[in-house]
């Protein structure tokens, strides 16, 4: 036992919450980034979580909350630095309330998403947050980076979903602020300080969570367009004829489907011969109303416009379900390819086709590569993943990395965009956040954390530089 794991005892660190060290909570899902930790802590209880807080607080121990460990940009884990301890809300997944009338659920931060489905799911109501990982990803780790997934086009992402957050401050000290209430002016809400901070202004160890009418219908179509542009004319005829029933509008390139016959997983492939583009729409949809004759009905007016070409309606739930299967492997299937640069970005809709047109030719300029471009077409979020070409590895173009990566992130700046759409800044973009923030807001981060965080012992160099 080190000196200071033996400091943190002595403090007040509770020895009934310490846990092994495992490689789990060293790893992130990409592989990039190997961390470290003096010692991993799993309290039960958010009076646990604020003894271990004050703990670290005297000690000055720097502290990385962690959930599922789903996160994508190294928000997790530290490589370097004072090794920190790992403070885990797994244990933490209890279900404290629901309040069918209300529509609402309070959930402690370590419930897995899935777990908060089901639980909503047996009252009638739904929790719309939904991601590939929702299976282990848990709700404090969704709300600290301000998730999104594939139906914030009507619901909106992590933030708008929460009403209320209970949280451990830097000191300690314990915030409750559980209200379920939609109106509440009582302040400063510091719910959305804390919900996208990535764990660097407190810890989340409790939500009250926004549920909603399960809709009464829902179905779904796979729709091959011309081009992008034709898939935002088919996105806009789509709003205009079924309006807020539109819950998802994704969309997906060749190269995806190319990828999971070159490597898998096994899906079902709804076409013969693979589209350049295609979009997949899911719509929920009221009593009496039919998501079946709704797709059908745009996909003939489309058709009619040109903007689409061909197009299957699911004409059950397990079709459905299998549209969304495809789309839901196309991350595996990158992952096993092995992506040389991999970018969460999201620019304004009208933008959107004229990135998709331009980026190819900035990249020419630093190699030869294969394009995946996939994504939230609805709310404007691409995943815009660069691959190396067949027979190749990432490997070879790692000198690349970081000039693939500039110049994407470059375009998406000059298009008024976002280079951190869904997944957060963690520690890979903070470099980002430097060049391509605003300055003047940057400057009130820095104070917001310099007040709440003195000792800067909340998840350092995370979102701001240590």
């Amino acid at each position: 036992m080190t000196q200071t794991l033996t400091d943190l005892h002595a403090a007040g660190l509770p020895q009934s919450v310490l846990r092994d060290a495992e490689p789990r909570y060293l790893e992130e899902p990409r592989g990039r980034w190997h961390g470290q930790a003096l010692a991993v802590a799993a309290p039960g209880s958010t009076e646990e979580v604020a003894a271990v807080i004050r703990a670290c607080a005297a000690t000055g121990t720097p502290v990385i909350p962690y959930g599922g460990g789903t996160g994508l940009v190294g928000g997790q884990l530290a490589e370097g630095g004072r090794p920190p301890l790992i403070l885990s809300l797994e244990r933490m997944r209890a279900i404290r309330a629901m309040d069918v009338a209300a529509g609402t659920m309070t959930v402690e931060a370590g419930a897995i998403l899935a777990d908060i489905h089901a639980a909503a799911e047996a009252e009638g109501l739904l929790f719309p947050l939904t991601l590939a990982s929702q299976g282990s990803a848990r709700i404090g780790g969704l709300l600290a980076t301000n998730a999104g997934g594939v139906n914030v086009l009507r619901y909106g992402n992590a933030r708008d979903l929460c009403l209320g957050i209970e949280a451990v401050l830097p000191d300690g000290s314990v915030m409750h602020t559980l209200s379920g209430l939609r109106k509440n002016n009582m302040g400063y809400d510091l719910r959305h300080l804390l919900i996208g901070a990535e764990g660097t202004l407190g810890v989340i160890t409790a939500a009250t969570l926004r549920l909603f009418p399960r809709p009464a219908a829902t179905g779904a179509a796979l729709m091959v367009v011309p081009d992008p542009q034709a898939a935002l004319a088919l996105l806009r005829l789509a709003q205009g004829r079924i309006g807020e029933g539109v819950s998802a509008f994704e969309i997906m390139h060749r190269m995806g489907l190319d990828f999971l016959r070159e490597v898998g997983p096994e899906v079902k492939h709804p076409f013969d011969e693979p589209p350049e583009w295609m979009v997949l729409i899911d719509l929920g949809l009221g009593q009496g109303q039919s998501p079946e004759d709704a797709l059908e009905g745009l996909f003939a007016e489309a058709f009619e416009e040109g903007l689409v070409t061909d197009g299957l309606v699911a004409q059950s739930q397990a079709q459905r379900a299998e549209f969304w299967t495809l789309r839901e492997t196309i991350p595996l299937a990158n992952r096993r390819i092995g992506a040389v640069s991999s970018h969460d970005i999201s620019v304004p809709l009208a933008a959107i086709p004229g990135f998709i047109d331009a980026a190819p030719g900035r990249l020419s300029a630093i190699g030869d590569y294969r394009i995946n471009c996939f994504g939230h077409l609805g709310d404007g979020n691409l995943h815009y993943n660069v691959f190396p070409q067949k027979g190749r590895t990432r490997a070879d173009h790692e000198d690349e990395r970081k000039a693939i990566k500039a110049c994407l992130h470059d375009l998406v700046h000059e298009m008024g965009g976002s280079v951190s759409a869904e997944h957060g800044i963690g520690r890979l973009k903070v470099d980002d956040l430097e060049k391509y923030g605003d300055p003047a807001k940057l400057a009130a981060m820095r104070a917001i954390k310099a007040a709440l965080d003195p000792k800067g012992i909340m998840n350092p160099g995370a979102v701001l530089r240590a």
